[in-house]
């Protein structure tokens, strides 16, 4: 598969969010507000979404200089209106829980505020309170980045250079790992989060045999898979395709898997790789200006000292949602890639 550099192949990401007006305060000191920016915020307000509260598609784009975007195809925004990371609220439901929100606001050429969104990192009720806990202005960029990181979960099963697999929680930074287009390479960063798996953070599950899997692959929402197809059942028009996990899902042979914690592993390289995971190829952890935020700084600076991230799996191979709204496409895909 040809490579390209990665700031010309940076994907779009979507994010489920709530126009502001959908999430108001019933009781406290902005009684009757929307949901706003940091400054705004008020502590000990409690807000309640909406009855009629529908949660709708945001889509970004992030160029080479981190900056954020509505992309072209969001179904939420103008399309190429800069976007601002204001904060990540934390809101605690009459079950005790907490669940965070990130918060986008949409400016004008001007910098005015055109509209604000509410990124809820996990499901949010409707007619249901909420009491905002507090506000965090410093972590936005990394939740996002956390969202955009594509990973594997604990378990997964990944093929080494000797033709080995192992667990990805036991592969170590120097392991040489097989990869698709590169041959063997090590490992340069094993990065680990937990997170509640719920929303955005609930693992997609690609049952085995669905793909040619040799068993259940638990991956993140926008981990791209990567397919060769032998024949184009899909009408694409080209035989290399990288396919996020979450436009496969048809609740039955893939499926969201909500409940509990999930370990996620992130994977990464001198460059952008395809990798084998449970006997398939799926992708792994790209840096750029989206993912960044989650590095360790003396990563970062050995990444910027070796120039690596120089190559990317490319966008161009990536296959877009409206082609993939079909029940049938996991098992249509089987079928273009067998023998």
């Amino acid at each position: 598969m040809t490579k390209s550099p990665y700031d010309n192949a940076l994907p779009s990401q979507r994010l489920p969010v709530y126009p502001a007006e959908a999430l108001v305060v019933s009781n406290g000191a902005n009684l009757g507000d929307a949901l706003s920016f940091s400054e705004e915020l008020v502590p000990d307000d409690v807000y309640t979404l909406s009855a009629r509260a529908d949660e709708q598609s945001l889509s970004l784009r992030t160029d080479i200089d981190g900056a954020h975007f509505v992309a072209e195809d969001s179904s939420l925004g103008t399309p190429n209106a800069r976007i601002f990371l204001d904060c990540v609220a934390t809101f605690m439901p009459p079950s005790g829980d907490t669940i965070e929100v990130l918060v986008l606001v949409e400016v004008d050429d001007e910098g005015g505020v055109v509209e604000i969104f509410g990124a809820p990192l996990a499901p949010m009720t409707p007619k249901t309170d909420y009491v905002l806990v507090g506000y965090d202005r410093d972590t936005a960029a990394v939740r996002l980045a956390q969202l955009a990181c594509v990973s594997f979960t604990a378990g997964t099963r990944i093929t080494l250079a000797t033709g080995e697999q192992k667990l990805i929680e036991d592969i170590n930074v120097g392991d040489r790992v097989l990869t698709r287009d590169d041959g063997p390479q090590p490992v340069r960063w094993i990065g680990h989060s937990i997170h509640r798996a719920t929303g955005e953070f609930a693992p997609i599950v690609i049952t085995a045999g669905t793909l040619n899997n040799t068993d259940d692959l638990r991956v993140s929402p926008d981990h791209r898979l990567f397919i060769y197809q032998r024949e184009d059942r899909l009408g694409v028009g080209r035989s290399e395709l990288l396919i996020k996990a979450r436009h496969l899902v048809n609740d039955t042979t893939v499926y969201a898997q909500e409940g509990g914690f999930v370990d996620y592993f992130q994977i990464m390289f001198d460059d952008h790789q395809i990798i084998f995971a449970e006997g398939i190829s799926a992708e792994t952890m790209q840096i750029d200006t989206r993912t960044q935020s989650v590095l360790p700084d003396e990563v970062k600076e050995q990444m910027r000292e070796s120039g690596g991230e120089g190559r990317s799996a490319a966008s161009q191979f990536e296959v877009h949602e409206s082609l993939l709204k079909r029940p049938d496409a996991a098992a249509l895909l089987k079928r273009a890639s067998s023998k």
